[in-house]
């Protein structure tokens, strides 16, 4: 069968062509490695690429299929990884200078249980200087497939432009303040950020740990599905990790949302934000209710406090997550995560927990509130991807914009789902809508997504490269 044009194809799309021996790995890897040579270049999503290791991963699942041994819906599905969750032999530098050559000695969790569901790891992509906010030299920012000149998002950069331009069928990607998020809204695809310790740490390089989400990037809510299952889960190796089992969360699910309560604060989700962005927010409540939802008209906190206080949480985690590699590489690291850091040690004891009492009264309302309905509605950005050049230095308004559909779900640990509702009137660049569920509720926000992108195709259309 011809492979062209299967780049853009779902998960489990090409999973359901595997199984029924319409396909086999090793010729999807082999297109997906071809697919990279041709356009990683322009986009440069990816840090390492492992050429060998995939096509030896890709026999070994076709011979596993040949003898009846089916891992699941990944089984020879070519996935890309961030280059924040190590993975024994392969190098591990976290886009920061000061790690430039450094191999990994251990594999993380999640990245072994991805190969146990059977997927195949194909390479690495950038991130940010330590997940944080700015990609520092030798190191380059990837590009946005949708327009190179556009933004492409922060720490999950190279997951979300690898996801959206086809280069693999799902990433593993972080979020410790929106990045998971902004690169999915800014990249046009689905990222799930699951509540906080659903999925095992063990092996992620810390940026802030009770901050520190790990989620998939896939190009539908079901791929997210599959990805999470195979995931999540108590592991002995991370203690935080949540005790609870998911299952069934990439299957199939219904187009119907009868009896589902959707919550909306119109104030704070349609007021200063883009024309485009408000109209594919009405657009897409209505498309709710068509599928039989019911509106249900919400007041958020009030976020401005609680995304102040984020740099500080973030701040004094990061500084005690670097320790002493900070105190003997400072001079190689950047402006924004040496200035991160510094923040953070110059925190008092009682002025951080000022910030961890706040921390947990916001928490305690944003669950009680969301506990009142099935999932609600925001924006995943305030508007559409802006030009890169007006973001390596972000001010403190770029910042607080941002941050505003963001930094209060990492603070309240809650899961999320963000997922494109539309594109710009030129239909060059999307924009995306983000569902906020209360703790452990990723089965219910996946429906819904999946709901609403049985019934549109704003997640199927892709860029050209």
């Amino acid at each position: 069968m011809t492979l062209h044009g299967m780049e853009f194809e779902s998960l489990a799309s090409v999973s359901g062509k595997i199984v029924a021996r319409e396909l086999s790995a090793v010729e999807l890897t082999e297109f997906m490695l071809n697919r990279i040579s041709a356009v990683d270049p322009i986009l440069g999503a990816f840090s390492t690429v492992d050429v060998a290791a995939a096509q030896i991963a890709a026999a070994r699942s076709d011979a596993e299929l040949a003898a009846g041994n089916w891992r699941g819906p990944l089984h020879g599905v070519p996935v890309a990884i961030k280059d924040i969750y190590a993975d024994e032999g392969q190098p591990f530098e976290v886009g920061m200078p000061s790690r430039i050559g450094l191999i990994a000695d251990q594999t993380a969790t999640v990245v072994n249980r991805l190969r146990g569901a059977g997927a195949i790891i194909i390479g690495r992509v950038h991130t940010t200087e330590g997940v944080y906010g700015e990609h520092t030299a030798p190191f380059v920012a990837p590009r946005n497939p949708w327009g190179l000149d556009r933004w492409v998002g922060v720490s999950s950069s190279g997951s979300a432009s690898a996801a959206a331009g086809g280069l693999a069928f799902a990433t593993l990607g972080s979020d410790t303040g929106g990045s998971i998020r902004m690169p999915s809204a800014a990249n046009g695809a689905t990222g799930l950020k699951p509540t906080w310790g659903r999925c095992s740490r063990f092996g992620a390089f810390e940026l802030a740990g009770t901050l520190d989400h790990v989620g998939p990037i896939t190009r539908s809510a079901r791929d997210a599905g599959i990805v999470l299952e195979a995931i999540a889960g108590f592991d002995p190796l991370d203690p935080t990790s949540l005790t609870s089992s998911v299952a069934g969360l990439g299957d199939r699910m219904p187009a119907d949302l009868s009896g589902v309560r959707i919550g909306v604060d119109v104030d704070w989700a349609l007021t200063d934000v883009s024309e485009t962005v408000r109209a594919s927010m009405l657009r897409a409540l209505r498309d709710f209710e068509a599928l039989g939802a019911q509106i249900v008209p919400l007041v958020f906190p009030d976020p401005e406090q609680i995304n102040e206080d984020w740099f500080v949480v973030c701040g004094v985690q990061t500084a005690l997550a670097h320790g002493e590699w900070f105190e003997t590489h400072e001079e190689t690291y950047g402006n924004a995560l040496r200035e991160l850091i510094t923040l953070g040690r110059a925190t008092s004891a009682l002025e951080y927990q000022r910030v961890l009492k706040r921390r947990a009264d916001f928490t305690g309302r944003v669950v009680r509130l969301l506990e009142s309905v099935d999932a609600m509605f925001i924006p995943g950005l305030p508007y559409e991807a802006p030009l890169a050049k007006d973001t390596v230095q972000m001010g403190e308004q770029q910042l607080s914009e941002v941050h505003r559909y963001t930094v209060p779900f990492t603070m309240s640990q809650v899961p999320t789902i963000t997922f494109p509702i539309g594109f710009t009137p030129e239909e060059t660049l999307p924009v995306a809508g983000q569902l906020v569920g209360s703790p452990e509720s990723e089965e219910r926000l996946i429906r819904i997504a999946s709901a609403f992108q049985h019934v549109t195709d704003h997640h199927a259309k892709h860029p050209e490269l």
